[in-house]
């Protein structure tokens, strides 16, 4: 592991306190998908945000992650989002069009809705792949999702005559 990736979001200077976050995980895989949870939901609170201003949603599957995320960006009511799943490669096309269409719709619903939406569906070879990455991947969406947030506070906080 490297140096930056033992860094927790309080030493990168992330702090979350005060703002909501919606996690929608995907129930399949569920031993990869409660690493993910414990390590996002960790890094979040090291961030200082209370943990009643996280709420996690499952799904059945990565497909159906963005149609939840969809709707949380819809209500306005959190900060920033985070998708939280795991899809290992199998013997079929499925993984491909799981893993592009998940990726897709993500983007596209962080585009349109102008909210910070950390991806964290990992797309693996083998379960070993998936647990070696599990919980170092739930830590990384949070930091990324916060960071993005401040981006974009940083962003609304400039005079007009720079950011337009």
């Amino acid at each position: 592991m490297t140096d930056d990736l033992k860094v927790s979001a309080t030493k990168a200077g992330l702090n979350g306190k005060g703002l909501r976050f919606g996690i929608v995980q995907s129930r399949f895989n569920p031993s990869i998908g409660s690493a993910l949870v414990s390590g996002c939901i960790d890094e979040l609170n090291r961030a200082a945000v209370a943990s009643n201003d996280i709420v996690l949603f499952t799904v059945p599957g990565a497909l159906e992650i963005s149609l939840i995320l969809s709707e949380l960006s819809e209500s306005g009511g959190f900060d920033g989002l985070i998708a939280l799943g795991c899809v290992i490669r199998g013997e079929t096309y499925h993984f491909e069009v799981v893993c592009n269409e998940s990726a897709r719709a993500i983007t596209e619903i962080q585009q349109h809705f102008r909210i910070p939406i950390a991806n964290a569906i990992l797309t693996t070879e083998n379960e070993e792949q998936a647990v070696s990455r599990a919980r170092i991947k739930g830590k990384e969406a949070a930091q990324v999702v916060l960071e993005m947030i401040q981006i974009q506070q940083r962003i609304h906080q400039l005079p007009k005559s720079m950011s337009a």
